[in-house]
Order: C-alpha cells, then structure tokens, then sequence
C-alpha cells in the first residue's frame, strides 16, 4: 500500500458544485489541499428552495471550474493523484448523474481507479478526516434530507439505531423558515432571528421524546408552528418581527431538545457496546446550529463522552468529505467501474427496517 494516497473528491448531490484534494500521508496525517464550492443560493432564491432542474445545470456548467480550481490550488493534477471519489447518490438526481458522468470521463482520461461515494458516509467518516477517531464512534447525521443516530463499525459499516419518521430537521427549518417568510435557506435564518427572540413564548411540541428509542418526528412541530402563526394573523392582522424571531426562537429551542434528549438514548445504546473510551460525534448542515452543538457538546460532557463537531465548512455539503471517504475506500481496495450509477436514495444501513417506506425511487431511510 501507497504510503500516501492522495484523492480528487467530487460533490454534486444538492445545491452546491465542489471539488476537493485530499492527502493522506503514511496512514496518519491527513491534508485538505483544497476544497473548493460553487453555491447556488442566488439561483434559487426567488423560488424559495431548490430547483432540482436548475441546480442540475448549474453543476454541468460549473464542474469543470471547480475541479480545474481545486487541482490548481492543490498543485496537483489528474497524472498526480491517485483516484477520483464522487458522490454517486442520494440526491437530487440531476445533480448526482451530472457528478458520477463527470468523473467517469475524467477516470477513462486519466486512467485512474473510480469510487463512487454515498453523500451520507461522507458526513458519517467526517470525524475521522477531521479527528482521526477509532471506529466504534456514535454518529448523529443532521441534514436538510436525513436525520439518523448511526454506530459507524468501518468505511462501510453503519448499523442505524434511530431517525426521523418523517421531516429532517433541515427539512423542517426550511418549512417553517418559509412559513414565517424568512429567506431560505431556513436554517441560518431561523438561527439569527432566534437571537433576539423569546424561546419559551410558544410551547410547540416535541414529538416522541417520552417514547422508547431514539427515533425523532418533527412534522407535527412544523404544523404547530403553522397553527400558532395562522392564530397570530387572525389575532393581530399579521405577524410582526418580534413573532418571527419569538416563533425561531421557540422552534429552535424545541428541535434542540428533541435531539439532545433522544441523543441521551441514543449514547446509552452505543455505551453498551463501547464503554471505552467512547466518542459521539456531529455531521450534517443542521450541525452548524451553534445551540444544538453547545447543548450535545454539554450532554456529552455530562457523560463523560469524547465530543467532536467538525468546522462548519466541514458539516454543510463539502467534497473534501467525499475525498477522504474515497481515501477510506482506496485502503480497503474497494474500486468501480463505468457501471457505477446514480442513485437518489441510498440508506448506510440498508439491512434496518424502513421507517418511511419505498416508493418509485426506492427507500428514503
């Protein structure tokens, strides 16, 4: 085996074009050469969220400058490196084919090894490009489309203990975000109106927190704060920018309870099986919420559990999380061919039981 391994990641699943170099050097110091992101908010927001057609051409627009970037910056090029990683699903799927087609192309070119990456194993390895943590590690993936507390065994072995049953919290703060027309995406707008709100004026639900398990629901939360705004604009003849910021406040503090009392089951159910040196760990853009960092980093504490939150650059969609779960792959020999498809779901545990069911694209979770 190579003693260093250096891999070109490539990230198309959503909204953002990226590219990243990453470098692995004699099995224990890890460099990000580059990362590079080209996002789209300017091209969505006047339709208040996503265009999956639009973001699908953006990417095909945009890959070649955001590879060309992340090569140049890294100082690398196609002859140096020594495999290309690309998310190869879930997501929207324009932008995943236009990710996987790309970087066939680019593997035929350059002859070099081709490993197609699940979107939700980079944020799941993330703690190990940013921390180098020993597998067992406690994972709570928090995204605009997932949300699932994972025990991460290896690069390719993730047994799911709990998850939404339905919305994602991402999901959900871009819904309510919406509702109390503030700008998407919702979760950084929430997060700042709550700054200067009241969080306990309005006692919105927290589905399933006294149930058995670590499984989540936040669609009834969503509707409560609908409610609660359609009850204001009857009362008063409209909402004001104190009820936004007391609705954000209030939303936020109650997803935030949600999750750090479901990651207290969660963390009793992994303890039972590492009760060493345990380690819980944070990924995924609804990560980036400083209140739901700072109330699972003192949960954690509280136990007595290794606490790690990767920099915020880390937890939205990157591909230098892509790059390090190819280099991953690479040591484990695991390689693709031009078969390698685009996939718009794809669960990391898919010998769990599906909690929201199948449709035409297949299981969501």
């Amino acid at each position: 085996m190579a003693k260093t391994i250096t891999i070109l990641g490539i990230e198309s699943s959503c909204d953002d074009t990226a590219a990243a170099v990453v470098q692995l050097i004699d099995e224990t110091k890890v460099n990000v050469l580059s990362s590079k992101i080209f996002g789209q908010e300017e091209l969505h927001k006047k339709f208040g969220g996503v265009v999956p057609e639009i973001a699908a051409r953006a990417h095909t627009e945009k890959l070649d400058y955001v590879i060309e970037d992340a090569l140049e910056d890294a100082k690398f090029n196609l002859n140096t490196i020594d495999a290309i990683a690309v998310t190869a699903g879930p997501g929207l799927i324009g932008g995943v084919m236009s990710g996987v087609m790309y970087a066939k192309g680019l593997s035929v070119g350059s002859k070099k090894p081709l490993i197609g990456i699940n979107h939700l194993a980079g944020h799941a390895l993330t703690p190990r490009l940013t921390n180098q943590i020993e597998f067992p590690y406690l994972m709570l993936l928090i995204s605009g489309g997932h949300c699932q507390f994972l025990i991460v065994h290896g690069p390719t072995q993730f047994k799911r203990i709990g998850a939404s049953i339905d919305d994602a919290p991402g999901e959900a703060f871009d819904k309510v975000a919406r509702l109390i027309s503030l700008p998407q995406p919702g979760g950084p707008s929430i997060e700042v109106s709550a700054k200067s709100g009241n969080s306990v004026r309005f006692d919105f639900p927290r589905p399933l927190i006294g149930r058995d398990g670590c499984n989540m629901s936040f669609s009834g939360l969503k509707t409560s704060v609908l409610r609660a705004r359609d009850a204001l604009i009857q009362e008063q003849g409209g909402l004001y920018s104190i009820d936004q910021s007391d609705i954000s406040a209030s939303f936020q503090e109650a997803i935030s309870e949600i999750l750090t009392k479901k990651t207290m089951v969660a963390l009793e159910m992994y303890l039972a099986i590492k009760p060493n040196s345990p380690t819980i760990s944070v990924a995924g853009g609804v990560a980036s919420n400083s209140l739901i960092r700072d109330n699972l980093k003192k949960l954690a504490a509280k136990c007595g559990v290794t606490f790690i939150a990767p920099p915020i650059n880390l937890c939205t969609d990157n591909a230098a999380m892509i790059a390090w779960a190819g280099i991953e792959h690479y040591r484990l020999g695991i390689r693709d061919d031009m078969s390698l498809g685009a996939r718009p779901r794809w669960p990391l545990d898919e010998s769990a039981p599906a909690l929201i069911g199948y449709g035409k694209k297949g299981r969501k979770a």
